[in-house]
């Protein structure tokens, strides 16, 4: 009808365009790096670290919070957990944007290449963040915003392909059986 004709209209006159994902790479050098073993999530002193640990380590990493505990930093004093170890360089690369599940699977699909040689990466993630104030979440909860509105997971792969997901939402929220 007339209202379907003005809003075509509306939207040649000014020129709507698809969004692309933002892409930005970085590499982090002597990065230290939490040590992980694929069957224990729990961790096991001097031998590797739990899953909660590699999750805080991530959040400072993500965030470029400094690991090396000074005293005199007035934003952290956190210090990469025990056991770890420094990786002379590791690569960081975020996209921002609406992506739909299919490329997810392809993006793992590509960060496994860093198995093969020459990479041999011992581990990797990749962490899916949905907006902070999304109307949805999973389930058939509305996401409630209420104070950080969290709403992720994280995949950690593993040279033999195992691996771990780990999921965070808020405290309102519904989360996937």
């Amino acid at each position: 009808g007339a209202e379907g004709s003005t809003l075509m209209s509306y939207f040649s006159k000014n020129q709507i365009q698809t969004l692309k994902p933002k892409i930005t790479f970085s590499t982090l050098r002597d990065l230290q790096c939490p040590v992980l073993q694929s069957n224990d999530l729990q961790g096991k002193p001097e031998e590797s670290c739990s899953t909660e640990e590699l999750f805080e380590w991530l959040g400072a990493v993500l965030n470029q919070v400094s690991l090396d505990n000074k005293s005199s930093s007035f934003l952290s004093t956190y210090c990469c957990p025990e056991p770890n170890t420094v990786v002379e360089k590791a690569f960081l690369c975020t996209i921002t944007g609406f992506i739909i599940p299919e490329k997810i699977i392809q993006l793992l699909e590509q960060l496994c290449c860093y198995f093969g040689e020459p990479k041999l990466a011992h581990w990797l993630t990749l962490t899916v963040h949905g907006f902070a104030d999304s109307p949805v979440s999973w389930r058939e909860s509305e996401h409630g915003f209420h104070k950080g509105g969290e709403n992720l997971y994280n995949f950690v792969i593993f040279r033999n392909l195992d691996y771990w997901l780990q999921m965070a939402v808020g405290a309102h929220d519904d989360c996937p059986p």
